[in-house]
């Protein structure tokens, strides 16, 4: 049997499914694989503890280590007794690599030399009525905090018509619902001929392939968006309402220490027009606490940013100094008034998710079923039904809300 344990990002759970396919061609049925994550300290000291837990419940699988920590530190896991394998990020994805497993223990090469991004044709996601899929990888932006393009290399894209085959091929096959995934989406088709966007591969999609009910956009920097996505924000009734923004903070002298493109007023800025276009739009953002230099009335600027933009579903990262990234040789925060500043902003997209979830009691919803009782709105709020059954979509009405889910009975 293949176990491939994820973690972090929507694009690494896409590659998992390309990782579990390639693995099981290869006739390997007795592995343990660990798709790491390296955007924090933390998540590599998880991913450690599970292969441990793991090596001590699995004594005779073998564990294989991968991802984007097994790029950038793979001496990490090489040094681990429980470790049998280590490949990198490129390597995950080549058939061969599976097929000749055991010719080399640690096999991670120069992510930086490639230049290209072939279709991955996953099929599914089993027992799942949402599927991710990729068409961008890597990032050519040098963010001050962020190791990721030491472990995803420069940014690159998938073809237009891949893409397009992709989608079709996941719906034929049930899928009600893509996302479209990617380090940084919105970079999307710098590199291929002609430039296409981003926005013009949302619209190209929904042009061809007309039987796909829901189509979602991953993270994107709102800075970066083309004229073709507003657009189809505008016109496209199944491109969903719910936008996840790299917005990092709500100060603008930390932004430019991030190295960011944007400013505090861009990402209201975004807000406010996706708003006026689609009143039932909801946003989130990912958000630093603690980033170093950051002063009580900078950190306040984010805190404000929750209300200024409108943000209900917030994913907080307490600041990780990433050995090489310029952010780790700036003056530090104490990790006391990191993680307290951490927990104040969580505690405010608390705040802000009931807000947004109070918000929707009363109206009608249309649900994607993710199992019997439990689905998702458009604008990406869960909600649990009073009564079972049905899908894969399903007309309620909110009728209350607790702190996880909306509740909802059949309209």
């Amino acid at each position: 049997m293949i176990e491939v344990v994820t973690f972090g990002c929507r694009l690494n759970a896409y590659e998992s499914e390309g990782v579990k396919a390639r693995a099981r061609d290869a006739g390997i049925d007795d592995a343990i694989v660990f798709n790491t994550c390296a955007v924090t300290a933390e998540a590599v000291r998880q991913s450690r503890q599970a292969i441990r837990k793991a090596r001590r419940e699995n004594p005779g699988a073998r564990i294989v280590v991968t991802g984007c920590a097994a790029q950038t530190e793979p001496g990490t896991y090489a040094a681990m007794n429980e470790v049998d394998h280590v490949l990198g990020n490129a390597e995950k994805l080549d058939p061969a690599t599976w097929l000749t497993l055991g010719a080399e223990r640690v096999r991670v090469n120069d992510i930086g030399a490639v230049k290209t991004l072939a279709p991955q044709f996953v099929d599914g996601f089993e027992g799942r009525t949402r599927a991710f899929l990729q068409v961008q990888n890597g990032c050519d932006h040098r963010c001050t905090f962020c190791i990721i393009p030491h472990g995803r290399g420069s940014a690159r894209s998938v073809p237009m018509g891949a893409v397009v085959e992709e989608a079709r091929r996941l719906t034929e096959k049930g899928t009600a619902e893509i996302v479209l995934t990617g380090v940084d989406l919105t970079s999307y088709g710098g590199d291929l001929p002609g430039r296409p966007s981003l926005g013009r591969l949302v619209r190209k999609i929904l042009k061809h392939v007309p039987e796909i009910k829901r189509l979602r956009i991953s993270s994107i920097d709102s800075i970066e968006a083309d004229d073709d996505l507003w657009r189809a924000v505008a016109e496209e009734a199944r491109l969903m309402p719910h936008f996840h923004l790299s917005a990092q903070s709500g100060d603008d002298l930390i932004l430019k220490r991030m190295k960011r493109r944007h400013s505090r007023a861009d990402t209201v800025a975004f807000c406010e027009r996706v708003r006026a276009l689609r009143p039932d739009a909801a946003f989130g953002a990912d958000l630093i606490a603690g980033f170093p230099t950051e002063s009580e009335a900078m950190f306040d600027n984010t805190l404000r940013l929750v209300d200024d933009a409108g943000l209900a579903f917030l994913h907080v990262f307490p600041f990780s100094a990433r050995k090489g990234t310029p952010a780790a040789r700036m003056p530090q925060l104490g990790r006391g008034l990191v993680k307290e500043r951490a927990a104040r902003l969580r505690a405010k997209g608390d705040r802000a998710l009931a807000a947004h979830f109070a918000g929707l009691v009363g109206s009608e919803q249309t649900l994607l079923m993710e199992t019997d009782v439990l689905g998702r709105t458009p604008c990406f709020a869960p909600a649990r039904v009073s009564v079972p059954g049905g899908g894969p979509f399903r007309r309620v009405r909110v009728t209350g809300a607790d702190a996880a889910h909306l509740v909802a009975e059949p309209a």
